[in-house]
């Protein structure tokens, strides 16, 4: 039986590394502490929780006119207003995603 390969994410916080071989680094489950408690700490957040509740209802909507398989692989995006895929909407840069026009 083949051993299950884990995800480049899954293999960082194992590790402490996403490259094959690497040793753990000894501050590896320090950093993973520190991530948790930065985490729990953003996540508490009125505007976060207003944002997952206003993000799980859209969800529930979207997904009861248009059906879940319409969804998947996509993320509502606050800056254009629509689901879009997640891989575009988690890659933009700086705050919404849009960078300002010059005059």
């Amino acid at each position: 039986m083949a051993k299950k390969k884990l995800s480049r994410t899954a293999r960082y916080y194992k590790y402490g590394t996403t490259v094959k071989g690497k040793r753990k680094p000894k501050n590896a489950k320090r950093a993973r502490k520190v991530k948790s408690k930065k985490d729990k700490s953003v996540n508490k957040r009125a505007s976060q929780r207003k944002k997952r509740s206003e993000l799980a209802s859209r969800n529930r909507k979207y997904d009861k006119k248009h059906g879940k398989s319409k969804r998947k692989g996509k993320d509502y995006d606050h800056a254009v207003k629509r689901y879009v895929k997640s891989s575009t909407n988690r890659g933009r840069k700086g705050e919404g995603g849009r960078k300002k026009k010059k005059k």
